[in-house]
This record gives C-alpha cells, structure tokens and sequence, in this order.
C-alpha cells in the first residue's frame, strides 16, 4: 500500500553526506553513477546478474525477507544463490527495538544465515551520532526497545528513563511496548534542552493486515509536544548507509528494499545504486510516480530479482519506452500511460515508469493505477 496514511515530519539531516564509496556497477561505461539525474539512468538494465555486478547487498529486512515474521517466498533461496556467486549480505534495518542477536536468530530460522555483525541497525547508527558528540558515561533517555540500550552500551553511552537524572540527550525509536509515561519524560527532558536524536523516521511499518505505525509517527507526536523535530540517523538519512558501508568494507554495493521513501532515497543520499522489490510497502503505482531522489535503479518483483540480469529499456517510436515485449507511452494530453504488449509484467512496470520519469510533468495517480489494471502485480 502506498504510505499516505501517516504523514510523515521533516527531521533534519544528520551528520555530512559521507564520502564517495565508489557505488557504480563496475562497468561503469554501461553503468552510469548512481548520482547522475534518476531520470536519465532509470529503470536500468544489466546484462550480468546483480549478485556479480556489485559486490555487497545492503539488505533490509521488513517487506524484503520476512513480512510480519514470517519469510517472503523465495527470499532464502534467492540470497543462497546470490551468495553462491559471490555477493555477501548486511542485513540493515530501520527497526531499532532489537538487538543484532535476536535479528541475526531470526534469520537464521527463516533459512537466511546471518551473524550478529551481519546486521546493521539504526539503534547502533543513533549511538554512534551520541558517541561522536557526548563523553563517555553521558546519560541518555532512551524512548524505545532494548536494542537502543544495548548500541549505547557498546557506545560508553548511560541509558535512563526519567528526565529527573538530567539526560543530556533523548534517543527515540519504535518499540511495540513504548508507553505514554516514557513519552512524557522524553518530552521533558527534550523541553529542557536535551538533544533529540530518532533512529527513524518510517511514518509507517509494514503488516500482513496492511501499514501501522511507525516510528515517524511517534516523532510527530514528541515534536507536537516539544516544537523540536530531531537528528535522525536512519533510513533515507546518511548515518546507517555510512554505518553499513564502513562495516562491510563494501566497494560496490546494491541498496535493496521495499520502500521508496527510505530504502531507495536513502540510497540516493549515500550514493548508491538500488533494488526496489514489490514485496512490502511501496506499490508499483508508486514506483510509477516517484520524485527523482526517490526511483530506483532497478525494479523486480522479488529478491530473485538478485539473480537474474535486467533487461534494458529502450527507446520507442512516438515518445514511448519499451522493455522486454512491452512498450509504454505517455500521452501528452491528459496525461495517460499508454502500455502495449506482452510478456513479463515487470517488464511493462520498468517500461511505464521510464516513460512517467522522462516526462516534465508526473502522470496522475488514476492515470498510473490504470496502466497497471490487469498486470499480475501487487496492488
């Protein structure tokens, strides 16, 4: 479902954009730089498969390998393959109320073999931006689950819950047990000078019933409270990409995700090329009408999306675009996706959402959700 349900605040970027990773594919003459103008690169296609083009996959985890705790189909098997030729996995999430351990157990049950300095979260990220400007044993109001106090424990970093020990920052992320009373001293403590940092912004969370929310909605709460919008360190701002590349030690690597507002902007912020897969929240109208700092690189439906090469889209005759057996065509007048062929619905998507994101004016919702009608595609 598209995420419209919550709006989501404006928090402000936290820490410098970091430095150039050097995330091209790495025939970079095929490939242009993930930071050239979206509309001019994408969808692109390529003739390896993505598991040899780049050299980590910066995974995350909701909507991309389980979906309310249980396993998207096809996920483990896809990941195996990837690894078999070469490609390694960091599992980077914006859910910062786990501890890497538990996240890493997780996965393991699901048939994804993963360690616990496999996973990156938005939790460690949060404290590392604390660290880098607290002393060491400084107090810290933690709004949020156990793996914020565990990242600020690793970071020298006091966890406490009352504004009454004088925190000299808040940290705030989701937790499905987070209550009004913590909330409250959070609020104060924020009111009385304390640094604001989130570990997310996501207006939204991804369910088997559908979104709820998120971390981003609770930040609109707090900063209705306090007239304070925070530093946030996760997703699509820069600290967890910058996080997840150090770590990794990654020259090459492929953001994947299911979100265009944190997974694929976040990409474009750190510079790096990105896999949207339509397997959680953001839907293929989406895809359709996003904003340049938010298209992907590449579309597929899943993470076998992995290990298969992307066709390339092409110009047509008459302004369209085509991709595999589908050509597709925005009408000047009115505005209308034209789609016609067959073949891989994937295909017609990449096709549509070139001919949407070369135009100087966006297509309408309705315009995009008819295109779409009768292609076996999520909704």
């Amino acid at each position: 479902m598209p995420n419209e349900a919550v709006p989501s605040p404006a928090p402000a970027t936290a820490g410098a954009t970091p430095p150039d990773h050097g995330s091209a594919a790495p025939d970079s003459a095929a490939h242009p730089r993930a930071d050239a103008r979206p509309a001019d690169i994408g969808p692109r296609g390529s003739g390896k498969r993505l598991c040899e083009a780049y050299d980590v996959a910066l995974l995350d985890l909701d909507g991309v390998i389980y979906l309310g705790g249980k396993a998207v189909p096809g996920a483990a098997d896809a990941l195996a393959e990837a690894s078999r030729a070469g490609m390694r996995a960091a599992f980077v999430t914006n859910n910062a109320s786990r501890s890497p351990s538990r996240i890493a157990a997780q996965l393991n049950s699901l048939g994804v073999p993963a360690t616990a300095t496999d996973v990156v979260t938005s939790a460690q990220a949060a404290a590392r931006l604390l660290a880098e400007r607290l002393p060491a044993g400084a107090p810290v109001l933690v709004a949020g689950g156990t793996g914020l106090r565990i990242a600020l424990h690793e970071r020298n970093l006091r966890p406490v819950s009352s504004a009454a020990e004088h925190p000299q920052a808040v940290v705030q992320g989701f937790s499905p047990d987070l209550n009004y009373g913590l909330l409250a001293e959070a609020a104060l403590a924020i009111r009385a000078g304390a640094w604001y940092v989130a570990s997310n912004a996501d207006a939204t969370l991804p369910t088997p019933r559908g979104p709820a929310p998120g971390n981003g909605s609770i930040i609109a709460l707090l900063a209705a409270a306090t007239g304070v919008q925070p530093v946030v360190a996760g997703k699509p701002e820069t600290p967890l990409h910058a996080e997840s590349v150090q770590r990794t030690g990654a020259k090459h690597p492929l953001v994947v995700g299911d979100r265009l507002d944190t997974d694929i902007e976040g990409a474009f912020n750190g510079h790096a090329d990105s896999l949207l897969v339509l397997t959680g929240v953001s839907t293929p109208a989406d895809a359709i009408l996003a904003p340049p700092h938010c298209r992907p690189t590449y579309i597929a439906r899943d993470l076998g999306g992995l290990v298969t090469p992307h066709p390339e889209v092409t110009a047509a005759g008459d302004g369209g675009w085509a991709c595999g057996g589908w050509t597709a065509r925005l009408v000047p007048d009115g505005g209308k996706l034209d789609l016609s062929g067959s073949g891989d619905p994937v295909d017609a998507l990449r096709a549509l959402c070139r001919a949407a994101w070369s135009a100087s004016e966006p297509p309408a919702r309705e315009a995009a959700t008819a295109a779409l009608d009768g292609l076996d595609l999520p909704s």
